[in-house]
């Protein structure tokens, strides 16, 4: 059964940072697209990052580039997001969906191009 876990979520000062992990079961994390969406309350669930299957590329969102980064572990089947310099605006659960193929411009990448995704893990920024 392939499954996704997401944990590190958390409360964090402005400017502070967080890192978020994916902890994929039943599949290898190197062998599909993984991203990662956020939903705030009241709002659509937008795709934030996905990081590419051999290369290991990755696209991010216009509202998080130069803040966010994704890395990927093989060995631990692990996906992370590496967020820095959080703003009051990025509050919000933190999806990371499995089992696309399409890693490219984050304006064309949709939810239900994703058929795996966990329970997420809310994100807070506030002083």
């Amino acid at each position: 059964q392939l499954q996704l876990a997401e944990s590190g979520g958390g409360l964090v000062q402005p400017g502070g940072s967080l890192r978020l992990s994916c902890a994929a079961s039943g599949f290898k994390v190197g062998n599909y697209v993984i991203g990662w969406f956020r939903q705030a309350p009241g709002k659509e669930r937008e795709a934030v990052s996905c990081i590419g299957t051999t290369d290991g590329r990755t696209n991010f969102a216009d509202s998080v580039k130069g803040r966010f980064s994704v890395s990927r572990d093989d060995a631990e089947n692990t996906v992370y997001l590496q967020m820095n310099m959080l703003v009051p605006e990025d509050p919000a659960v933190f999806f990371c969906p499995g089992g696309s193929t399409f890693c490219g411009a984050l304006v064309a990448i949709r939810s239900n191009q994703y058929p795996y995704w966990g329970q997420g893990t809310q994100v807070t920024v506030s002083s």
